[in-house]
């Protein structure tokens, strides 16, 4: 059992009575482990059948998620793919209580590493509008890979301070979501970091800053919208305390549920999440798409001939870069899939472009598994096809690209994702 903080047990056991020996007890088992099935790409029931990683049955709160269990659940081609996102159970909770319907504009305002936005991008089904915004650099790069890798077509992937988006999307989102940065308490199985960095001082450190997070949120969302706020601790300073102190601030918003996650009750590690909604009020109109050109589209169009055959709407330049832009946002934020550049004149595909793809939109250069492994490690590999730029795909699925020349396909897979 992990060695735990003399001041966490003591007001765990003053909290749970009777249940604190079951909930230490819990910290004997090995931390859950799950992957939820990707619906942009796969359903549940086609993942189950192809799954490469063992799975123990379904999660409670979540429809497409699974337990599973064994090593290197990130690493098989299929991930890869995209077809599933390797998450923590308990961390799926969240985001259904959000509600999400077709066409609307969603925020996930602390997104890194990815697994909520993905799973939002899901319940939008390619509709609306998702903005997945994380403040720190390093780890918005990650956010961003990943949602290229899980095919999402109607996301901006942001690296604002909350203030600064808030000034900028007044009043504009029908849900949001805070995944807030916390003290990490129901994670301290699976992060040595989380154990080796709280603190009381954190904790209260923590709550100071989702309070002015969530100052943030309620700046940026709609009249009549829907909040989740949401941490994987169990200080009630980041959790009850949070959301009652808000809630005298905001009489405007009505608590509709909340729910916090132990791991001696559930199959999962510990989370917390409150449903807040907002009274009816004002929801800022839509932007425009600008500088939208006839010829944009010329050089892709040129491309995609006999390589894809996948529709993509809102065409524009920006720079070299080539985009398909969301309806009714500003091109700047390119919020959209990033097709590719163009290089010389020509059309260089970005792997965001083969990423979302479903395999009948491919002329999908088929390889088995042994030369699935062997691209994903950036390597090259023998093929006899026609010169020219190739989706490779496994099972269908698009992995990325690859260029043909003279009887070898090159590797275009990018270096920051190879395994």
């Amino acid at each position: 059992m992990i060695s735990l903080p003399e001041e966490f047990l003591e007001r765990m056991k003053g909290e749970l009575g009777a249940e604190y020996e079951d909930f230490l007890q819990s910290y004997a088992t090995p931390a859950v482990k799950g992957v939820r099935a990707n619906t942009l790409k796969i359903t549940p029931e086609e993942f189950e059948k192809i799954a490469p990683v063992a799975l123990v049955g379904k999660t409670d709160w979540e429809e497409s998620g699974f337990y599973a269990k064994g090593d290197g659940l990130g690493k098989t081609v299929l991930h890869a793919a995209g077809l599933y996102y390797v998450q923590e159970p308990s961390a799926m909770c969240a985001v259904p209580e959000l509600e999400i319907k077709r066409g609307e504009r969603v925020l996930d305002l602390c997104a890194a590493p990815g697994g909520k936005s993905t799973q939002i991008a899901q319940y939008m089904k390619g509709t609306g509008m998702l903005v997945a915004n994380e403040i720190d650099f390093k780890r918005y790069g990650v956010l961003k890979s990943n949602i290229e890798r899980c095919g999402v077509r109607n996301a901006a992937v942001t690296c604002q301070s909350p203030e600064n988006l808030a000034a900028y999307y007044k009043n504009y989102f029908d849900k949001i979501l805070v995944d807030a940065p916390c003290s990490g308490e129901g994670m301290f199985k699976k992060e040595e970091a989380a154990l080796r960095e709280w603190s009381l001082k954190t904790v209260l450190s923590c709550a100071a800053r989702q309070a002015k997070i969530l100052e943030s949120a309620n700046t940026m969302l709609a009249g009549g919208g829907r909040l989740v706020y949401s941490t994987c601790t169990f200080a009630p300073e980041e959790d009850e305390r949070q959301i009652e102190n808000f809630l005298k601030l905001h009489s405007e918003y009505t608590l509709i549920k909340m729910k916090k996650l132990l791991p001696h009750r559930v199959k999962g590690e510990g989370h917390f999440f409150a449903v807040l909604e907002k009274a009816a009020g004002e929801r800022a109109a839509d932007f425009s798409l600008k500088d939208i050109k006839p010829n944009d589209k010329k050089e892709f169009e040129e491309f995609k001939q006999g390589v894809i055959n996948a529709e993509f709407k809102n065409i524009v330049k920006l720079g070299e870069s080539v985009y398909s832009l969301v309806d009714n946002f500003p091109a700047e934020l390119k919020a959209g899939v990033k097709l590719g550049e163009i290089k010389n004149g020509r059309f260089e595909p970005a792997h965001s472009l083969a990423a979302c793809l479903n395999p009948n939109e491919a002329n999908g250069l088929e390889v088995n598994e042994e030369t699935a492994l062997k691209y994903l490690r950036g390597l090259t590999f023998d093929c006899a096809d026609a010169n020219g730029w190739r989706v490779v795909t496994y099972k269908g699925y698009p992995l990325g690209w690859c260029k043909i020349v003279n009887g070898v396909a090159k590797n275009h897979f990018p270096k920051g994702l190879r395994i």
